[in-house]
């Protein structure tokens, strides 16, 4: 049972950790963590493994979130959450929105408790008494916390989304215009408040802060094709494009390694409200593999 048991819920554990730390580095850590109290607990009453493990799993990762956030606070430039690929043909089966950039970089907002109760309610559809036991709170404080998360999310979160296939097309129009240089459809693709955010975490030179406006975001992509990055020509790499956090973006690969990737928020209107670069190499490993995998939620019972 210990391990048929936990394998069997493996992918939701790790999608929980991750929605909650937004990283699957910290995530897998979570979920080892989570194993270790397993394998040690006393389960001769573990009526339903799943929420147990989800509990375990929870306030593992909430434990984790308070240790990090004090390094993400002095990280090097702006941090953003690690990408993680979400394509069909990884078997990624995701919530796109409980699992986008923009929510995952709102969501950092959130005390762990508001952040583990958003996540376990909006992203898996667990009752609140079923989070209160997960979290170890009384239900009155997880319905308060719920409230209160709700209410910041949706005064932060972009409103209105793109459809795949327009978040497709405008992704590949920005590309192509970002390699040409074509600097009035950069424009033309580009919100007035568009923002730039970059994260190479002090091991690639990046943006150190976030870049605003659609004037000087045009101008900056407009020479993506004209000088080297990282160090390797654009022609010398290859660019893909792939699922990233359930919306389309852009991966380059070069000098056999995967060496950033691009993710585009599009709003209703089909212009690009948020771009969001991730170059740090401690955050391509997922991209680069394609694992591990996120799975939706409500689960069904296994």
């Amino acid at each position: 049972m210990t391990t048929d048991a936990f394998a069997a819920h493996r992918r939701l554990l790790f999608s929980v950790a991750y929605r909650i730390l937004g990283t699957a580095t910290d995530a897998e850590d979570a979920v080892q963590d989570a194993w270790m109290k397993w394998s040690a607990a006393d389960r001769s009453d573990v009526a339903e493994p799943k929420a147990y493990l989800v509990r375990i799993v929870s306030n593992v990762a909430m434990d984790r979130l308070r240790a990090v956030r004090s390094r993400r606070e002095v990280y090097v430039g702006p941090w953003l959450p690690e990408p993680i690929r979400t394509d069909a043909g990884t078997g990624a089966e995701t919530d796109t929105d409980t699992v986008s950039m923009a929510l995952l970089m709102v969501l950092e907002t959130l005390s762990p408790l508001e952040r583990a109760v958003f996540v376990l309610k909006e992203a898996f559809g667990f009752t609140h008494a079923e989070i209160a036991d997960a979290v170890e709170r009384s239900e009155d404080a997880v319905r308060q916390a719920a409230h209160r998360a709700r209410e910041h999310v949706q005064a932060r979160r972009p409103r209105f989304h793109a459809t795949a296939v327009k978040q497709r097309e405008v992704t590949e129009r920005f590309f192509a215009a970002a390699s040409g240089g074509d600097i009035n459809t950069l424009m033309q693709l580009l919100a007035p408040d568009v923002t730039v955010w970059t994260d190479g975490g002090g091991k690639v030179r990046q943006a150190l802060r976030p870049v605003t406006g659609a004037q000087r975001v045009a101008a900056w992509f407009a020479t993506f094709g004209e000088q080297p990055y990282q160090g390797v020509a654009l022609a010398d790499m290859r660019v893909d494009l792939a699922e990233l956090n359930g919306r389309t973006g852009v991966v380059f690969t070069g000098a056999g390694r995967v060496i950033g990737v691009l993710v585009l928020d599009v709003d209703a209107d089909g212009r690009i409200a948020a771009i969001h670069n991730v170059a740090n190499p401690d955050k391509l490993r997922a991209v680069a593999t394609g694992e591990p995998r996120l799975t939706a939620g409500p689960p069904s019972d296994q």
